[in-house]
């Protein structure tokens, strides 16, 4: 091929390469119309003339299609905007009027009637139009549900309009407000989108199907009784079936008991059937724990019909009652502490010592003339020898401890804002005993009370006191006991007595565990071996839940549920299994220990408290002396 070819072809070769290159611009030359060429053109073209052509005509052809596709698309998008806004098949929501015509008052829970009329302006027809009504099916902010008609028109034509009778039934506090919404959903010919048209309509509550009323102080001091009081009553001709009362406590409200008591937990009340003009009272027992003075702390009570499937929730609420109390500090306040500790409730062990505290503050500001407190001591696990009182007296006719200006002379008059403290102790009764059995729920009561008296106006003596309770539970007695065998126990044991170095000696362990007077769950019993002891395998009885872990040699019982009682008079929980000891050389004149410590672990489910006992380790001795009396080698047990 000649050289000029092969010029050629490569030109044409770069220039196919930027015609279909992404990011090549053509370049586009102008030309003046008024200009005549000065060139004449060739008689003839050329080959390569012809080639060299063909690029511009390809230019020129590609921006005319670009501008005529630029004039399409926008004549296009004026001719739909067009239709949309002036044309014939155009449809507004504005050209759709929804008018309801009903009361708007109602009495709860009775039928409210509403007609709705739904008028078509647009120039069009709706097509497939369905009525929406939703309405709240009870009252309350707390209330989610919704009840929902669906209702089907068919088609609306253009200019013409449908009405509708529909039945609502609203529930709420008397004077609030419910807002019924209603909607069309729609759709235009032509179209596969449904569009939507809403109009709220507000009811406000004359009067509610079931009265509710509470009853309580609107102060409260922190750590005192309070009682709320509700009442119910049916204010309607219709009577009400399957009512119950839910009742939500503020966080800080400790629930004590309930007259009549509640249906699911402690805040559930079922009323059953309501005639017309029945009344049904509830009081509420309790106490505000952990709050803080000036808090404000809110109750809320629920009322209407239970629901079929969660017995503890309301299906339908037809009546709701918010109540708010404030927390303030008595004028004169006192405070049990234990063993030096503020808290709701407390766990000692069995037979020890109780140290209390009774402190006392004048949160006024004038004075408190003969203030006294009273300590009152009572349940089934106080020791009543035991109770001692520094400064008070006890009473042991009424297990009461006194104190007053007789036994401190500084009661006869306190001044503003002035505190203090007095301080008594107290300790349990053993939890078994042959002659008494096994104390039940084991527990000591402490109500102290303090009072006194506030000078006012022309001298008069106002009476002022405060009061409050502390419950000490006794822990439950589980002994353990830990012990080794050789000649007695399930198993037969081998190897020379005393042992022998690099002779074998197999022992039995043996773990019994008692309880006394409250149910222990989860109990397990945990120990581990020396690296020179190993564990045989065999367990008695067969089925106790015992494993072994031999990476870290540990021994772990699972014991479970303590009963109350297990243990005394009874065979209590109990396994046994057998070990291996092969002595060393460098064990001579020692004492090797043959099991580790063993801890037994559980929960006192009364107390509330975790349970722990602890028990040393095991050994045997090894004499060099051949004499030595076996009888006499060191057995922990």
């Amino acid at each position: 091929m000649a050289l000029d070819d092969k010029d050629r072809l490569s030109k044409i070769e770069d220039l196919k390469s930027k015609l279909f290159s992404r990011g090549y611009t053509p370049r586009i030359e102008h030309y003046d119309t008024h200009r005549h060429r000065t060139d004449t053109p060739p008689e003839t073209w050329s080959h390569e003339d012809l080639k060299k052509e063909k690029p511009s005509m390809k230019i020129s052809a590609f921006k005319k299609f670009f501008i005529f596709s630029l004039i399409f698309f926008g004549l296009s998008t004026l001719y739909v905007l067009f239709n949309f806004f002036e044309g014939g098949n155009n449809v507004s929501n504005d050209n759709i009027e929804i008018s309801v015509l009903g009361n708007a008052f109602t009495n709860g829970g009775e039928d409210l009637p509403l007609i709705v009329e739904i008028s078509n302006r647009n120039n069009v027809a709706l097509e497939l139009v369905d009525l929406v009504v939703e309405s709240p099916r009870g009252a309350g902010s707390g209330n989610n549900n919704t009840e929902r008609q669906r209702i089907s028109l068919g088609s609306i034509p253009s200019g013409g309009s449908r009405s509708e009778n529909v039945i609502v039934r609203l529930f709420g506090e008397q004077g609030s407000v419910n807002s019924v919404r209603i909607s069309i959903e729609y759709r235009v010919p032509g179209s596969n989108a449904i569009f939507v048209k809403e109009k709220p309509y507000e009811v406000t509550i004359e009067s509610t199907p079931l009265n509710l009323t509470i009853e309580a102080p609107s102060e409260v001091p922190p750590n005192q009784d309070v009682t709320l009081k509700i009442k119910a009553q049916i204010n309607s001709e219709r009577r009400a079936e399957n009512m119950i009362i839910k009742v939500d406590y503020p966080l800080g409200f400790q629930f004590t008991s309930a007259t009549p008591g509640p249906s699911l937990g402690n805040n559930v009340f079922e009323l059953g059937t309501l005639e017309p003009g029945t009344e049904y009272q509830i009081a509420i027992l309790g106490k505000m724990v952990d709050v803080w003075n000036g808090e404000q702390k809110t109750f809320k009570v629920w009322s209407g019909s239970q629901s079929r499937t969660e017995k503890s929730e309301i299906d339908v609420v037809f009546n709701s009652l918010l109540y708010t109390m404030l927390i303030n500090k008595p004028f004169v306040e006192s405070s049990i502490f234990v063993n030096g500790v503020y808290s709701k409730e407390y766990a000692i062990n069995s037979g020890a010592p109780l140290s209390g505290e009774v402190r006392w503050a004048n949160n006024l500001d004038t004075k408190v003339n003969d203030m006294e407190i009273r300590l009152k001591l009572s349940g089934n696990a106080m020791n009543r020898k035991s109770i001692k009182a520094p400064k008070g007296f006890y009473n042991s006719i009424e297990d009461t401890i006194v104190w007053d200006k007789n036994t401190d002379p500084s009661f006869a008059e306190v001044e503003p804002g002035e505190s203090g403290l007095v301080s008594f102790s107290v300790a349990s009764k053993q939890l078994y005993s042959s002659a008494d059995g096994i104390l039940n729920q084991p527990i000591i009561n402490l109500y102290a009370s303090i009072s006194g008296k506030q000078a006012v106006a022309s001298n008069v003596a106002k009476k002022i006191e405060s009061n409050e309770t502390k419950i000490v539970k006794i822990i439950s007695d589980v002994g353990f006991a830990n012990k080794i065998l050789y000649y007695t126990g399930p198993f037969t044991n081998t190897g020379p007595i005393p042992p022998k170095v690099e002779n074998e000696t197999t022992y039995t362990v043996v773990w019994n565990v008692t309880n006394t007077a409250n149910v222990v769950r989860n109990a397990k019993v945990r120990a581990t071996l020396p690296s020179w002891v190993n564990f045989v395998g065999t367990i008695s009885p067969a089925d106790a839940n015992l494993t072994y872990n031999a990476s870290t040699k540990e021994i772990v019982w699972n014991v479970g549920t303590l009963v109350r009682g297990a243990g005394l008079g009874n065979a209590g929980p109990e396994v046994a299994f057998q070990i291996t000891f092969t002595p060393s050389l460098s064990q001579l004149d020692e004492t090797p220990i043959v099991i580790n410590d063993a801890v037994l672990t559980g929960h006192d489910d009364f107390a509330n408290v975790d349970v722990r006992v602890n028990r040393s380790s095991l050994n045997t001795k090894l004499p060099s002396d051949a004499s030595f009396d076996y009888k006499n080698a060191r057995v922990v047990e």
